[in-house]
């Protein structure tokens, strides 16, 4: 008998040679490598899970998303955005890095690094304000990974408090690089509309090309929120809060530091022309008085002790996620998948994504 979770083929028709490439080109892991033990976040196109290794006991963020889900809503191209940027994130302290990657007949599995400090989301939500030294930490780790995906010609597009993770030290992890996209070149635009609302670059609402200054105004909003306690423009009514972004100038009350304040006005410019770092990208932020008393060189190194450290007694302490996802029951299916025969839809989303599949080299498995 074949071991549970790998996958048996019957071909009632002569295989496909994507079919055969794209599933087995990876093929020294397997979804039953793994035991998963909780969920531990949502999304439109599956789950992410804890998961742990079995053979090396080692946890890790499972995202497992639906081939049919993406295929009927053509986000292809989206997924393997995200795969690619996450490839190239390797050799950054605060981008989340990938371990593998690979595929099932009708499911894409990303193994991830775990991280289990909170959604600065969470903790923003509980204390309503961070102040100035805290924030500015937070703000230069972002702008540090921000500036290195630029580096890379990649706009991440997506900042917000959700996608900014805090890891069991207190140090940023920015993850979900679904919404990224890749090859903007230092004075190239693009133009999908796309983001969180609260968020919004007015170039972006207005449907104009936009380039990689959107992720700095990005960065001004989550500061601002970080200091202020919500977003710059924001309104529970969405056209209300469209219309700020276009039209309002962002109150900026006393309570913080005057180079605290230059900095909001700088990032929250509405003309893309004038907002801080479009001449010189993040070095124009690293350079801004605000940023004044961080050592960069340290930071990086992670020297710099993190101004708040989330109490986790360890990997399976899931006090920082959503008990609205933690107390869902974990899929049976993760492991058991058969495959009796080849239909053509099957065929069609195992062919979907080829290239997906990427594990380090032999020498590196699962360190």
């Amino acid at each position: 008998m074949p071991e549970q979770g790998s996958v048996l083929f019957s071909f009632s028709v002569s295989p496909d040679p994507i079919l055969i490439i794209s599933l087995f080109l990876y093929i020294r892991i397997k979804p039953c490598d793994f035991d998963y033990l909780k969920i531990i976040g949502k999304g439109s196109f599956g789950k992410v899970l804890l998961a742990r290794h079995k053979e090396s006991t080692k946890y890790y963020a499972v995202k497992v998303l639906q081939k049919k889900i993406i295929m009927k809503k053509k986000e292809q191209k989206h997924i393997m955005a995200e795969r690619s940027v996450l490839m190239k994130n390797i050799k950054h302290p605060f981008l989340v890095g990938l371990h593998y990657s690979f595929q099932t007949t009708d499911k894409l599995y990303f193994v991830l690094d775990y991280v289990n400090g909170g959604e600065l989301f969470y903790h923003l939500q509980r204390e309503r304000i961070f102040l100035e030294p805290r924030a500015r930490f937070y703000a230069a780790e972002i702008a540090s990974a921000l500036g290195y995906l630029h580096s890379l010609h990649i706009v991440y597009r997506d900042l917000k408090p959700e996608n900014i993770l805090l890891d069991s030290q207190g140090h940023i992890v920015l993850t979900d690089f679904g919404l990224c996209k890749e090859g903007v070149e230092a004075n190239g635009t693009t133009t999908t509309f796309c983001g969180t609302p609260e968020y919004l670059a007015p170039e972006v609402l207005q449907k104009q090309a936009y380039d990689r200054t959107v992720d700095w105004w990005c960065l001004g909003s989550v500061l601002y929120e970080m200091l202020y306690g919500l977003p710059p423009f924001y309104s529970r009514n969405t056209a209300e809060m469209y219309n700020n972004i276009l039209h309002k100038s962002p109150v900026l009350k006393p309570n913080v530091s005057n180079s605290g304040r230059e900095l909001l006005e700088g990032l929250l410019q509405k003309d893309r022309t004038k907002r801080l770092g479009v001449k010189d990208d993040f070095l124009e932020l690293k350079y801004h008085s605000f940023f004044s008393p961080i050592n960069w060189e340290d930071l990086m190194a992670k020297k710099i002790t993190p101004p708040f450290i989330p109490s986790v007694s360890g990997p399976t302490d899931l006090r920082h996620f959503d008990p609205e996802f933690t107390h869902l029951p974990v899929s049976s299916s993760l492991c058991t998948e058969t495959l009796t025969a080849v239909t053509s839809s099957v065929k069609e989303a195992a062919g979907a994504f080829p290239g997906f599949s990427y594990g380090p080299p032999a020498d590196h498995h699962f360190m």
